[in-house]
């Protein structure tokens, strides 16, 4: 029997303002209609479920417990506004930068697909039916590699990326969206799977 369907949301850029490291909570900021995207995935049945590369820890920028302040701010704004997401995975990883165990080459790191195959298989998620929503081409490339769906927002770093990288891009998303709002009715649209 078929797993779950869900939208995997990266955090900064995407969910978030991009601020570069976000070093404490109160940096962190919803974009204007992420909030509303997010309650409209739970009333939809979808699955919400963050996934974001923060290698700010490997890096020594910030310490895993700042991380995980900012992480409870994320999930207690949504929760102010009637909003939750199903889970958060994070990889704290950097191949080249920091000591280990934060320095490591891991399967985590989007572009690599671990933290949605981890994911999927903690909440029963089926990845042939999912989408990732991302504001750059790592997260469309994780998307690929775990066998979801894509969609590029021109948030953060995403009108960029489209304008100026595009030529790099091994892939094209299936979809180009203004914001997460956009991408979630895009989804839904088309029922959700």
């Amino acid at each position: 029997m078929p797993g779950q369907s869900a939208v995997f949301i990266d955090r900064d850029g995407t969910l978030t303002e991009e601020v570069g490291y976000v070093n404490h909570p109160r940096r962190l900021r919803l974009l204007p209609r992420s909030t509303e995207a997010i309650r409209r995935l739970n009333r939809a049945g979808l699955k919400a479920v963050m996934v974001t590369n923060q290698s700010g820890v490997a890096r020594g920028y910030f310490s895993e417990e700042v991380l995980q302040a900012v992480n409870e701010a994320l999930v207690s704004q949504l929760k102010a506004e009637g909003a939750y997401l199903d889970g958060l995975y994070v990889c704290l990883h950097h191949p080249t930068e920091g000591t280990p165990p934060y320095r490591a080459v891991c399967d985590c790191r989007k572009p690599e697909p671990g933290l949605l195959l981890r994911a999927a298989a903690d909440l029963g998620l089926d990845l042939g039916h999912s989408w990732v929503v991302g504001d750059k081409i790592i997260d469309i490339i994780a998307g690929r590699r775990a066998g979801a769906r894509s969609i590029l927002v021109l948030t953060g770093y995403g009108l960029g990326e489209r304008e100026y990288r595009r030529s790099l891009w091994p892939s094209e998303p299936d979809h180009v969206a203004e914001d997460l709002l956009d991408a979630v009715d895009w989804i839904l649209a088309l029922g959700g799977r």
